[in-house]
């Protein structure tokens, strides 16, 4: 049981610096480094994909990187209806991301606070191509693809 609310406190504890991205902060001083990558409307559904530095997160929250931690970037996509506009959080989302070495990363993304999001190793500089697949609660299987210029980190 302790066990349990260990491992709960510590999924809500990473969960937790994405919630505040997911708010509007429109007046309160708060920038967010997160930058637009990519929209897309896919079959009356508007795709929003950001992308952000794991590091840039980890210093809004006034915290340091954990050694490691081989991802350096989040990837993020909101869904909503292009008719009335309302936001679509359920539904399973994968990404494949190419490398500029033309290997490729694929993870499911977690739903969380509004949006699905995942972190990918993007260390190298370079263009990443992004390819989503996701099926949304309407059963419809939709894709969206772009390409992400990354700058190289150290």
């Amino acid at each position: 049981m302790k066990k349990i609310i260990t491992v709960t406190a510590a999924i809500l504890a990473l969960a937790a610096p994405f919630a505040a991205y997911a708010m509007d902060h429109a007046g309160h001083g708060m920038e967010h480094k997160m930058t637009s990558a990519h929209e897309e409307v896919v079959d009356g559904v508007k795709a929003t994909f950001n992308v952000q530095t794991m590091a840039d997160a980890m210093k809004e929250m006034g915290m340091e990187m954990p050694k490691g931690v081989k991802e350096t970037h989040h990837i993020s996509v909101s869904f909503t209806q292009v008719k009335g506009g309302g936001a679509v959080t359920e539904g399973s989302v994968t990404i494949k991301v190419q490398n500029p070495d033309k290997t490729t990363q694929t993870k499911e993304l977690m739903g969380m606070h509004g949006h699905f999001g995942a972190d990918f190793d993007m260390a190298k500089g370079g263009s990443y191509g992004v390819m989503c697949k996701f099926q949304l609660k309407d059963g419809k299987v939709r894709q969206a693809k772009f390409w992400y210029p990354a700058k190289g980190m150290k």
